[in-house]
């Protein structure tokens, strides 16, 4: 015990002449792995013409890679060799887990000991509260990830394999790999062209697969180990699903239950608003318009896919998909937003605030003041970040405000979905989209804190007097 506090002492003394928050490292780690990215990819061995496709270009796309976002400025089918593919995959999976899991995973291959400031590092990349089972938490979300994607990929492989077979069987298969990742890690990169999946629109093995892996990235690697946790714990005795749920995490609950509701929601959305438009779903058949609908409200929430033409569907269509792009996934996964758990907080308080209940609570439980605060404060900021980057585009870009606003939120949740205007963009706007991207997959707060001032430590002992001041 007491080694073990001599250990923390002199690891938090190495810190200090360090100088470095984990926050700060995470940004800094993730930077490096775009510059290395865009450095690769301007190679003229990178580019089918032998030509570099231009560093903002290359940087746009390693940015978006790393980001998990699938915004594109070139075709990704025909601009990039296979080496440039293979880099935006392998970018994209390092950017999905995250840099520090996949580091810590080569420190474990290597023997190496994972020291307090790496575990404070992955602490804030996996968005967890304790610092207890870091190693084997990363260890899990490892095999989970390769067993979930081995398995879309596997899947695939029966629809691409033998619909790519005048390209060879490795073109099919490697079709299979890239898509899963891609799938799975919510970036929406594809190789179809720039009609992305819209070929695929009825296709029930395609269509499922694609929106199981985007559905289990989204929600986040801290439900998967409390969803197989508790139902082993369930299997050994007696299964009830009654039991099953009420012994699940109240995070757990949460992400269920909120992921379910917008699945539904977006759904019935899209499908009631869509149905009649003939640029869309009309004229596609029951088995398409239901695919169709279901399939946008998916991947919506920060996939990036598409299986209808998004620049032909209705304005209520797009401002929805707006909203639903902005909420995004679920904590400690691959999506991005502003989370599902946060946007349920804020409305579980407005409720409690309605009812005129003193405490926010849910499922028997209630939520502490601080991850109220905290969830309001990444809603904020993330709203002033979506409202400054579309002002930001409708200033430099020749563009609708609907075009600018769809283009900022899908940077901001790492979607990737657009209106068609990326490929478009100014340098100055390129740009702008890539710092969108950063901060969405960092997270607001994340890069708040990293390049914050010195946080003064507040003990509590000391409370101020209160005041009333008049809201609404």
């Amino acid at each position: 015990m007491l080694k073990r506090k001599k250990d923390v002492r002199q690891e938090k003394k190495r810190n200090k002449k360090v100088g470095l928050k984990p926050t700060q490292i995470l940004v800094l780690g993730f930077l490096a792995v775009i510059l290395l990215g865009s450095f690769l990819l301007n190679l003229p061995i990178a580019s089918n013409n032998g030509e570099n496709v231009g560093f903002i270009n290359a940087f746009f796309t390693a940015t978006s890679a790393v980001c998990v976002t699938g915004l594109v400025v070139v075709n990704t089918l025909e601009q990039w060799t296979l080496f440039g593919k293979t880099v935006i995959i392998l970018l994209i999976q390092i950017g999905g887990l995250g840099f520090m899991t996949l580091a810590t995973a080569l420190f474990i291959i290597m023997g190496k000991k994972i020291t307090l400031r790496e575990r404070l590092i992955i602490q804030e990349a996996l968005n967890q509260y304790s610092l207890s089972g870091m190693v084997r938490l990363t260890k899990n979300i490892l095999i989970g990830t390769l067993v979930v994607e081995g398995i879309g990929a596997f899947f695939l492989a029966l629809r691409f394999i033998p619909l790519y077979s005048d390209y060879g069987f490795g073109w099919g298969l490697y079709m299979s790999i890239f898509h899963s990742i891609s799938a799975f890690c919510n970036a929406g990169f594809d190789l179809i062209g720039f009609n992305n999946l819209t070929p695929f629109q009825g296709d029930l093995l395609v269509n499922f697969v694609i929106m199981g892996l985007i559905v289990l990235g989204g929600l986040g690697f801290t439900v998967w180990l409390d969803l197989l946790k508790t139902t082993k714990k369930e299997i050994e005795k007696k299964f009830q699903w009654k039991h099953w749920f009420s012994s699940l995490t109240l995070h757990t609950k949460l992400v269920l239950v909120l992921t379910m509701v917008l699945i539904l929601g977006g759904f019935f959305f899209f499908a009631t608003v869509e149905w009649s438009n003939p640029y869309t779903l009309k004229n596609t058949g029951i088995k398409n318009k239901v695919l169709g609908a279901l399939f946008q409200s998916v991947t919506s929430r920060t996939a990036g896919f598409n299986t209808i033409p998004l620049a032909q569907m209705k304005e209520a269509s797009k401002f929805f998909t707006i909203i639903l792009m902005f909420i995004g996934g679920s904590p400690a996964g691959t999506a991005g937003g502003v989370k599902t758990v946060t946007v349920g907080v804020i409305v579980l308080t407005v409720l409690s605030v309605i009812q005129g209940k003193p405490k926010t609570e849910v499922f028997r439980r209630s939520i502490p003041f601080d991850v109220i605060q905290k969830a309001l404060a990444v809603i904020m900021i993330s709203l002033g970040v979506v409202i400054s980057v579309t002002m930001l585009l409708t200033l430099s870009e020749n563009v609708s405000f609907m075009d600018a606003f769809f283009e900022a939120t899908s940077a901001f949740g790492t979607v990737g979905l657009t209106l068609g205007i990326t490929p478009n963009l100014s340098n100055f706007g390129k740009i702008i989209i890539a710092i969108t991207m950063f901060i969405g997959r960092l997270g607001p707060v994340t890069m708040a804190l990293a390049f914050s001032l010195k946080q003064r430590k507040h003990t509590g002992d000391i409370k101020l007097p209160e005041e009333r001041v008049l809201v609404g």
